[in-house]
């Protein structure tokens, strides 16, 4: 029986990853229809994400989502801001949810669970910084805890940091195809969903983590 904590199965959530050169789409009704792509698209992702996504939601309609998620950072500036403005608009004309998701978070959940075990993640920074966070696969598989939140860190302090931590941990690099974890994105906001959140368009907020130029 359906409850007001699942989504009906004639309605879809839709995920997008604009925060590298590649542009990643996925849309599930989570109950077997599930497709997902990604396309290379360097810089031209402002100027062509409107038309793949256009196309890429056929058969279904915009009326047909229940909410949207999105990578909200750390990566690209200006691809970053273009998913995050994308999502915040079709959330607010949709009247529609909007989940913000960590790329760092999706990249961890990807991973899978691994019994309990510490998910570190670092992917480059600019300046010679590195972006890092460390994840954990909640007992009830009810999505991610973050252990330590995203952050900036000098490769030093990002290796003392993980020196101790005095427990057992796997470390992931980003560094290419993070693109591919728009379908991680979409899990984690469905998790979101499925308890009861349903954060408004407004609270969508990109994380740079970084100023884009120097001050």
């Amino acid at each position: 029986m359906t409850t007001e904590l699942e989504i009906e199965p004639t309605k879809y959530g839709l995920s997008l990853h604009t925060t590298t050169p590649e542009l990643g789409l996925a849309i599930s009704n989570f109950a077997g229809d599930t497709r997902s792509d990604v396309w290379n698209l360097e810089r031209n992702v402002s100027s062509l994400m409107h038309e793949y996504l256009i196309n890429f939601i056929k058969p279904q309609t915009w009326a047909d989502l229940a909410f949207i998620a999105v990578a909200k950072g750390p990566g690209g500036f200006t691809g970053t801001r273009i998913g995050v403005v994308t999502a915040r608009t079709l959330g607010q004309q949709l009247n529609i949810p909007v989940f913000a998701i960590s790329t760092l978070a999706a990249i961890a959940y990807s991973q899978g669970n691994k019994n309990g075990t510490l998910i570190a993640v670092q992917m480059p920074a600019q300046r010679g910084q590195v972006f890092a966070a460390i994840y954990q696969h909640s007992p009830d598989a009810s999505g991610l805890i973050s252990l330590l939140p995203d952050t900036v860190f000098t490769p030093e302090a990002w290796q003392q940091k993980l020196a101790n931590s005095n427990t057992t941990y796997q470390l992931i690099e980003a560094k290419s195809g993070l693109a591919a974890t728009v379908t991680d994105v979409l899990e984690l906001a469905y998790l979101d969903f499925q308890q009861g959140k349903r954060p408004d368009w407004s609270q969508a907020l990109p994380y740079y983590g970084q100023h884009p130029v120097d001050l």
